[in-house]
Parts: structure tokens; sequence; C-alpha cells
């Protein structure tokens, strides 16, 4: 049930521009190439979202505009291949539909297509971009890219939500680094009196030995930073949780939906969304290297309670107050 309205605004909006039938000549559209480390089957209302981004500039898919999606469908390894085909297009627009192994794999494919992010996580730290006013090269867009500090909010929503909480372990995805959220979470976990673990995750099949390792250091909960190997293998994830009676919080809200405990994040589907304001203005001249990055800043904490009853927790009304959805 909803608590109230997440409206998942998003500060530095970029102003619509005018409808995109104007901005190439007839009968010739230009084609956009989508590139996901995911699957449709998992990610696929990301796709929507940005498909949605479009339509409300104009812009209709299989009419006066094309995308080429390609999906690595889970394995890092095959995104050099899938970009190397959306450059043989010669597409116009390239979109980095996921975090940093994406963005990477893009960026080393072209220094001339541009390349809009929607979702990139640390680009300046990754040397994907020179700035967030001025990105200075081929890449732009949307960024889940707020402080750092951010990570002590995870490791304090457990504590409230876990009585006696004192060890806490946390799955990495070795692709994505995430280290100054890592390096974050280490510094904060001594002040909050917890213990943090971390476990290194290189591909599907160590996701169980992962939690394997945790529960030896004696882990109460798990904290799953975000990752599309994560967020592709979430089922396996959130299952593995429920089967050493972990309390899981995750960076997205999919994750509770399919049945993980807590959430805390941005509104996924609007930075998706968001994205296609990027691929109008540069469809329309703009040079990505002059549009700023948009950094997220609002956040939703989501919260499933039948996850909770099976845990044997009773949530603290503090946080059903504060939580934007508590799913039944």
């Amino acid at each position: 049930m909803d608590r109230r309205t997440f409206l998942g605004t998003l500060t530095g909006g970029l102003l619509a521009a005018p409808l995109a039938a104007e901005a190439k000549p007839a009968g010739k559209a230009p084609r956009i190439g989508y590139l996901s480390a995911s699957s449709p089957s998992v990610e696929g209302y990301r796709r929507k979202a940005f498909s949605a981004g479009l339509g409300d500039l104009g812009w209709v898919e299989g009419q006066n505009i094309l995308v080429e999606e390609r999906w690595a469908e889970g394995k890092y390894d095959r995104l050099r291949g899938l970009i190397a085909e959306l450059v043989e297009l010669r597409v116009d627009v390239i979109v980095a539909a996921g975090p940093t192994p994406v963005i990477r794999a893009a960026k080393q494919a072209t220094s001339t297509i541009p390349i809009v992010m929607a979702s990139g996580i640390d680009p300046v730290g990754y040397g994907f971009i020179s700035s967030v006013r001025r990105p200075g090269g081929n890449i732009t867009g949307m960024a889940w890219d707020p402080d750092p500090a951010i990570t002590e909010k995870y490791l304090e929503l457990l504590k409230e939500m876990i009585p006696g909480l004192r060890r806490v372990g946390a799955l990495i995805d070795r692709a994505e680094g995430n280290v100054i959220y890592r390096k974050a979470a280490e510094k904060a976990a001594p002040k909050l009196g917890l213990t943090l673990h971390h476990a290194e995750v290189e591909g599907p099949s160590e996701i169980e030995n992962a939690f394997a390792i945790i529960t030896r250091g004696g882990a109460q909960a798990v904290f799953v930073y975000g990752s599309s190997l994560f967020g592709f293998h979430k089922r396996q994830i959130i299952a593995l949780a429920a089967n050493h009676k972990l309390p899981d919080i995750y960076v997205a809200r999919d994750s509770v939906e399919a049945g993980g405990l807590m959430s805390y994040g941005v509104n996924i589907s609007d930075l998706y969304r968001r994205a296609a304001t990027y691929v109008d203005k540069i469809l329309k001249g703009a040079k990505p290297a002059d549009l700023p990055v948009e950094q997220a800043t609002k956040f939703e904490l989501v919260i499933n309670l039948k996850t909770a009853k099976a845990l044997g927790l009773t949530i603290p009304p503090s946080l059903l107050l504060r939580a934007d959805q508590v799913i039944e």
C-alpha cells in the first residue's frame, strides 16, 4: 500500500525540446543503439520507461526514430561484441543502459558516437567524463551518483529494522567496483557499532559461495550493492537470503517487488525516462561534451511486509511512517 506518492523528481532537469518529428528530414529516421548487460525479461521495464520518454518528446519508434537493442543476458563478456555491432550499424546515439561495464564497453568502442548514460555510477571517478557540469567528451546522461556517504543509510536502515544487529555481510560485484561506496560503507560501519564483511563476486557461479562466506563470518543481514549482474540474478540472491534467514537490503525497488526485504534508492524508471531527453537534445544538434550530467537527488524507501513476516521481523513504526511504499 502506498504511504505517499514518490514523484521521482530530479534536479537540474533539461527543458523539453520541440517535437522531434521536426529534428530530421522526412524519411531519414535517426537510429539509436540501446545496450544493456541484462535481458528484456529482467529489465524490460527500464526499456519501456526510455521508450515512454522518447514518446513524451514526439519520437515514435518505428516511425520517426529506430531503436536497435542489444542485450548481454547477464554476461559481461558479450558487451564488447554487442557494442561493436551497434558501431558497425553507425547508430546516431548509443544509450548505455546500465552502470560501469556497459559504459566502459561503449567508451572503449567509440570516441565519436554520442553515448548517453542511463544510470551511471561515479562517472568522473571512472574516467568516463571530465566533470558533471562539462563532461568534455562523447559521454553524458543520467547518474545514480549521490554522496558516497549514502551507504551509511543502508546500514542504518538494517540496524533500525533488526534488533541487536552487529554483523552485516555485503555482496559486491568485482566488475562494478563501487570503490567509493565500499570505502564509505567500511568507514560508516564502526560508527554504527557494526562489523561489515564484503564478499566479492565475479560471476553468477560465485553468488552462492558469497553467501557461504558472509554467513561463516556471522552475518545477521546482507547489503547488496548495485550491479547489472546482481539485477539479472536477483531472484537467486533473494532466495539465498531467505534460505539463510538474512534480512536483505538493495538499491532498487524491483528486488523488493521480487521478494527482498527493503530497498532504498532512486526511481530507476525515472532515470531511463529522463535519459531520452539527452537523446532528443543530441539529435537536435547538442554536443554531449556540453550537456551537464544530471544526478539523482530523490530516493524512495520500499519495504516488503510479507518478507518481514517470513523472517520473523516486526517493522518499527518509525520505518513504516518513512516508507514510500509497503508491499503486502
